[in-house]
């Protein structure tokens, strides 16, 4: 359980993160840069040189935390920050933190004079199962989430779940989400077993398995042509919440919490649309209900959310794009739904939401 073979790469899951310093001596780099936000700054970036052996050959890059700075105007900083310490197209840049960096700094390197090589080494939980495998890399624009990006490679991933001791206990739950997805769309064994998983003590191997899940998607449809669209379940509703909540609540949801809304909503949809049964929308919805919070999506917000969703990003032809589940276990993609059956889902939700609440 060291790696993976990955599409061009390797995703590592040694100890320490071994064997990066080879990887650095043996491609004998101009420039080395490590982009990190505050946060992994302060709380990762030590326990990093520290495994490399107090290594400071490198220069930091250090940016704002936070989804509402994955922006073109903070790009645009980090590119001229490369400019003025003169990077070449021989440098590299390691991308040490959270979606955020490992998206970001992964469409600065692959942009920055046509590209140069970067690592990740995702340090939450929803990095590591979820946004730093797969070669995407993205930024939002006009709160449209991951709008303009590339595909494009890491020279490796290192997954070390020692970075998960900063963590808060909300930040495991929303990387939690996303493994919840891996089981539902591909393995259902996987998903019975997650439910019997506390999420705050989270084993690498359940790590590994929903990276190996991920992987395997990704290796057989790396510009998501086809089969990749499954990894989206959930998402389609889930970005337009993420969003609305990132504008008007005055404690936004995370990525996971929204993504988990998002879920039970697809969920109804996939038995209204597809075969999923109505014993497996109970048990997804109940599951999903009992760690995430219950939001209740205010009726005013319903057309914002349907303009949201209509910019996505996976839709064709101006219609509305899902990947809805057959069953627990198996994902269709390209499903078609109405807009009543869209209101119904946050209807379905909300009327969820109001009994365990009440309850």
């Amino acid at each position: 359980m060291n790696k993976l073979d990955s599409a061009g790469h390797t995703i590592h899951f040694e100890a320490n993160l071994a064997p990066l310093a080879e990887i650095l001596e043996s491609n004998k780099y101009s420039k080395i840069f490590v982009f990190v936000d505050r946060n992994t700054s302060e709380l990762c970036l030590p326990q990093f040189q520290e495994m490399l052996g107090d290594f400071t050959g490198f220069d930091l890059i250090e940016t704002d935390p936070g989804e509402e700075n994955k922006s073109i105007d903070f790009c645009i900083g980090i590119w001229k920050t490369l400019l003025d310490f003169g990077a070449d197209r021989k440098c590299l840049m390691i991308n040490l933190g959270g979606g955020v960096i490992t998206d970001m700094g992964g469409f600065v390197a692959s942009t920055y004079k046509r590209g140069i090589d970067f690592i990740n080494i995702p340090t939450t939980l929803l990095s590591q199962v979820d946004a730093s495998v797969g070669g995407k890399t993205g930024i939002d624009v006009d709160n449209v989430k991951n709008m303009v990006g590339t595909f494009t490679l890491p020279q490796a991933v290192f997954i070390e779940t020692s970075f998960l001791n900063t963590l808060p206990k909300r930040e495991l739950l929303s990387g939690f989400a996303e493994m919840i997805k891996h089981g539902l769309i591909v393995d259902k064994d996987y998903y019975t077993e997650l439910q019997g998983v506390d999420y705050e003590k989270i084993e690498a191997k359940a790590i590994y398995r929903s990276v190996e899940i991920k992987n395997d998607v990704v290796t057989e449809d790396p510009h998501e042509k086809g089969l990749r669209k499954i990894l989206n379940y959930g998402h389609t509703i889930g970005h337009a919440i993420e969003t609305y909540s990132l504008i008007n609540d005055n404690a936004p949801l995370t990525h996971g919490e929204a993504i988990a809304i998002g879920m039970i909503c697809e969920a109804f949809l996939s038995a209204k649309n597809n075969t999923l049964s109505n014993e497996e929308l109970d048990n997804i919805s109940s599951y999903i209900l009992k760690l995430y919070p219950k939001y209740h999506i205010k009726e005013k917000s319903f057309d914002q959310l349907l303009e949201f969703m209509q910019s996505d990003k996976k839709n064709e032809n101006g219609e509305i794009m899902f990947s809805l589940l057959s069953r627990i276990g198996a994902c269709d993609f390209n499903c078609r739904v109405s807009k009543t059956d869209i209101l119904d889902s946050f209807a379905y939700l909300n009327n969820l939401t109001s009994k365990a609440k009440n309850a």
